[in-house]
């Protein structure tokens, strides 16, 4: 096996990937039929591929975590890479998070004894566990807050991102900056999880901040002339005018859930929510499913990088459908055999 194959390997066991890993899988400790795989696609432009994926089952606190992520760069593939690396890094850190409380006396500040100091000042922040929305949202602003401290070494560019943590394979917690998207399947029908942040959509929070929409004939709406998105990390240039506030939305995985899809906007330009579900519904293998989908966006002509995660949550239809089919097979041939010996023995009579 040449070092390249040894390197990709190693990237799809911890989950990262970038266009040098093209595709992998995992599943879940916690239940056999909960598994992911993602794929990704380098578009036919000139400059590097600049879509990341980060998918990953990981135990905190006695909790298992599916963590997913789409990271899909522009005029960088730094800040995308540090997302990869760092974003769910901080999230997590938010339910380890020490809360240093004081005891304000008169016009002085006094920690109190050793004792009560342990028991009393020094406690986890339940936040990511009771309210993960507010807890994902910090990191979010966090993590934007450092890449445009690093600007200097990061660039001047900037990325979107879709996240996804599914706690316990029970609860899904959605966020996302930009026009990445996720959405849910449940019955075969498409549900979107995510918000595209659009400049025509956010307008009025753009011309606030003090920037400007512009609408040029034969091209999309854009911030100052200049970005497509109306929120991301980095951005340096913009940041005045661009938010990297997330949308969060938190979401029951139930019976009738069946998978997620995580994906950049080279599948979200040529397909629907619902025929990107349509497409890979009868799919069993998750990182076959992935492939699928963005092959069925090349076959559609998109021309940009294509990034997909596709965590498979239910059980495969096959196995619930297939016995019920017998018993009514069973049924329709006694009822048919009852039926003939009646009328046989009428003719008897």
């Amino acid at each position: 096996m040449a070092g390249r194959d040894i390197l990709n390997k190693m990237k799809e066991k911890v989950g990262l990937s970038s266009s040098s890993a093209e595709a992998g899988k995992g599943k879940s400790k916690m239940s056999k039929h909960v598994t992911h795989g993602y794929h990704l696609v380098k578009g036919k432009s000139y400059h590097d591929m600049e879509d990341y994926v980060f998918a990953q089952f990981k135990n905190v606190d006695d909790n298992e975590l599916g963590l997913f992520a789409i990271f899909d760069g522009h005029l960088s593939h730094e800040v995308p890479d540090y997302l990869r690396c760092h974003l769910f890094e901080n999230i997590l850190k938010e339910a380890r998070h020490i809360i240093y409380l004081f005891l304000y006396t008169f016009n002085s500040v006094k920690l109190i004894s050793s004792l009560l100091f342990t028991n009393l000042m020094f406690c986890k922040q339940p936040d990511f566990w009771t309210k993960p929305e507010n807890a994902i949202r910090r990191a979010y602003r966090v993590t934007d807050k450092t890449i445009l401290d690093k600007a200097v070494d990061l660039g001047r560019g900037g990325s979107t991102a879709v996240t996804a943590i599914l706690i316990n394979c029970k609860k899904l917690v959605v966020a996302n900056v930009g026009d990445s998207r996720a959405v849910i399947c449940k019955k075969g029908v498409a549900k979107q999880l995510s918000i595209d942040h659009e400049p025509s959509k956010e307008r009025k929070l753009i011309e606030d901040r003090g920037g400007f929409v512009s609408t040029f004939p034969g091209d999309v709406p854009r911030v100052d002339g200049r970005l497509a998105v109306a929120r991301a990390f980095g951005d340096k240039s913009l940041k005045e005018h661009l938010s990297s506030e997330p949308d969060v939305s938190v979401e029951t995985i139930d019976d009738n859930t069946e998978f997620i899809i995580l994906a950049s906007d080279g599948i979200w330009k040529v397909m629907s929510n619902q025929e990107a579900v349509d497409c890979i519904k009868n799919v069993k293998d998750a990182r076959a499913a992935a492939k699928q989908l963005n092959e069925e966006a090349l076959a559609r002509k998109s021309t940009d990088d294509i990034s997909c995660i596709v965590p498979k949550t239910g059980k495969p239809k096959e196995n619930i459908a297939k016995p019920k089919a017998k018993s009514n097979e069973k049924e329709s041939k006694e009822t048919k055999t009852n039926e003939k010996e009646a009328k046989d023995g009428k003719k008897t009579e």
